[in-house]
């Protein structure tokens, strides 16, 4: 009789150590962020975020599913446009909780008008300029200064409200060329304007991003703005802004974009980041 006691007592003590070891096991993995680790207080929260139109593809194709994977309950809104576009449809309300540009200027301007959350502001990311044809090209264009001599149409973003045509710009101007191109050019609302116009050939060639081109096999890279052509660095800051809604899930998305994971996904797409 005792020993079958003893033995009940042993079975008792052996089922509660496992459901700790198991209760411990599960209490783990959420604190190093396993696959089912969510945080169930940001449920019905949404990121409104407003980013440079140069990186449409990597938050579409990868970060966006990646965070709403992590985050389940969260929705992430994006709005793609220049970013001077975005920076005016801020100042007039536009809503939203994150603003990742393709240039200090327009960061800068909103931090003056009290709109960003200065704290938040990182400067993240670093792109190239580069000089791209249609694939099928067979124009003799190797460098900038081969610009002076195309007959044609050359494509830039508007210096008045695109970074990259600014970037442009002031390459052309630094080489010497911008008035003999100026009477060529065709502006591009944006930079993803400007590469439909060479991949779809209505124009000889244009000036984008080197992330821009990578994105199609339907243009080719000539070369790269040379480097004392830009004295601005191609950077790409990101803040959360002041009006955000719902501040704690705009945090996960600026901590989550500074994660590895994220930051590998910007490398994919042809960035680098900012040290």
């Amino acid at each position: 009789m005792k020993s079958n006691k003893i033995a009940i007592i042993a079975i008792i003590a052996i089922v509660v150590a496992v459901v700790s070891i198991g209760s411990c096991s599960a209490g783990l993995f959420d604190f190093m962020g396993g696959d089912n680790a969510t945080d169930d207080s940001l449920n019905g929260q949404e990121v409104n975020l407003a980013a440079a139109a140069s990186l449409k593809n990597a938050f579409d194709e990868k970060l966006i599913p990646m965070f709403e994977q992590k985050y389940p309950g969260v929705k992430v809104t994006p709005t793609y446009a220049s970013s001077g576009d975005l920076q005016t449809q801020i100042e007039n309300g536009l809503k939203a909780d994150v603003f990742m540009s393709a240039s200090n200027k327009q960061m800068n301007a909103l931090i003056e008008e009290d709109l960003v959350d200065n704290n938040t502001n990182l400067q993240f990311l670093e792109n190239k300029v580069v000089l791209i044809v249609p694939k099928d090209s067979n124009a003799n264009i190797s460098s900038f200064d081969d610009l002076k001599n195309v007959n044609g149409t050359i494509a830039i973003g508007d210096p008045e409200s695109v970074p990259a045509g600014q970037y442009a710009k002031e390459a052309l101007n630094n080489t010497g060329i911008w008035n003999d191109v100026e009477p060529k050019l065709s502006l591009g609302k944006d930079v993803t304007e400007v590469l439909n116009q060479v991949a779809q050939g209505s124009a000889d060639c244009g000036i984008v991003y080197a992330t821009d081109a990578k994105s199609t096999d339907d243009v080719k890279v000539v070369c790269e703005a040379p480097d004392d052509a830009l004295k601005t660095p191609v950077i790409y800051p990101v803040a959360s802004l002041k009006n955000s809604t719902d501040s704690n899930a705009t945090k996960a998305f600026m901590d989550f974009l500074q994660t590895q994971e994220a930051k590998d996904v910007f490398v994919e797409y042809g960035f680098t980041l900012h040290e």
